[in-house]
């Protein structure tokens, strides 16, 4: 009785899609006290699935009878193509100042010269928003720790990115309000919980809404708010959290690419500069599920489905590429080594 309490509470809050499965699966034990957990969750509502970037439109899918398969929705933020291509001219002009002019005009893409290949240990402090019983519990801290480690070391597939994350602390938060609106509180939770430089990597574990797995900033925008740097994802895509499809722990993955400076394999969907990588294949929009191939764009080679950087399903996501690996390299570089960044 006791297990079947704690696996509604752990869904508490969560899409209401898998929060009904996984009742139906425990209703047999004990089915009082799920449905209680259940309508204290507000679980009678089904939400609409947000149309991914790319694709036209207010598109929105409906339960009808089926547990609805969850989606992931426009990240908070993102950089239109304007930012993207300010956010490369200011990458060019800064490993220019570091390496030289013919890096520099190397610098948005992914060529060779990139600087030297060490490894880049990154510091990782981890914040755990609550709200009473829900939220990330201790135990899954070091899941997602290596979660992280396997999938930027090459475990799953694609390339060693030789980044490594180094836990260096777990700050504990009872927060209402910030639990269940981090965007909203964004400043303020972020003032108080925040430390480190722009080396330091602050991962933030709240509830999101609406289909939002999570969000970044860009090393870019450290120069010119640094308080607001770090990554906030939903607690319940950690390894082995109750978010359908998306609970290998990947949402931490694809948001800590952003704030190393990778950009979404579908960015500015087919056309040039895409991605700002020259080893990931045009992507006319995001990928939705995980389709055994999809082709979207008339330039050479199929969507990269695999990559941590679209939007599939965690169980379709293995890899990063030698370019994504190279940018990440200059980005560090260029904003977030504490030797050489101004």
């Amino acid at each position: 009785m006791i297990a079947v309490c704690l696996a509604c509470l752990f869904v508490v809050g969560g899409d209401p899609a898998v929060a009904r499965a996984s009742m139906a699966r425990a209703s047999a034990a004990a089915p009082s006290e799920c449905q209680k957990q259940e309508r204290q969750a507000g679980g009678g509502r089904v939400r609409g699935v947000v149309a991914p970037h790319g694709v036209r439109g207010r598109a929105r899918t409906r339960d009808r009878g089926r547990a609805l398969r969850l989606s992931h929705a426009l990240e908070p933020r993102l950089p239109g193509p304007a930012a993207v291509a300010r956010m490369n001219a200011d990458l060019r002009r800064r490993l220019g100042v570091l390496f030289g002019a013919h890096a520099a005009r190397h610098g948005g893409g992914s060529g060779s010269h990139a600087p030297e290949p060490g490894e880049i240990r990154v510091p990782l402090w981890v914040h755990i928003i609550k709200d009473g019983m829900l939220g990330l519990p201790d135990s899954a801290v070091d899941r997602q720790v290596q979660a992280l480690n396997e999938a930027y070391g090459g475990k799953f597939g694609g390339v060693d990115t030789r980044v490594r994350f180094d836990l260096k602390g777990v700050t504990h938060t009872e927060n209402h309000a910030w639990f269940r609106d981090p965007l909203g509180n964004e400043a303020a939770l972020k003032d108080k919980l925040r430390v480190g430089g722009p080396e330091t990597l602050n991962l933030y574990m709240a509830q999101l809404g609406e289909l939002v797995l999570g969000y970044s900033t860009y090393p870019y925008w450290y120069g010119d708010k640094p308080g607001l740097d770090g990554v906030v994802i939903d607690w319940r895509s950690v390894p082995g959290g109750p978010l359908r499809n998306f609970n290998r722990g990947f949402t931490a993955v694809h948001e800590i690419g952003h704030w190393l400076g990778l950009l979404h394999t579908f960015e500015n969907g087919c056309d040039a500069p895409g991605d700002s990588v020259d080893d990931t294949p045009p992507e006319a929009h995001a990928t939705m599920g995980c389709p055994k191939r999809k082709d979207t764009c008339p330039a050479p080679g199929d969507d990269p489905v695999h990559n941590f950087m679209d939007y599939s399903h965690d169980r379709c996501m293995r890899e990063f590429t030698t370019g994504q690996a190279a940018r990440i390299r200059k980005m560090w570089a260029a904003y977030r080594d504490p030797d050489r960044a101004r």
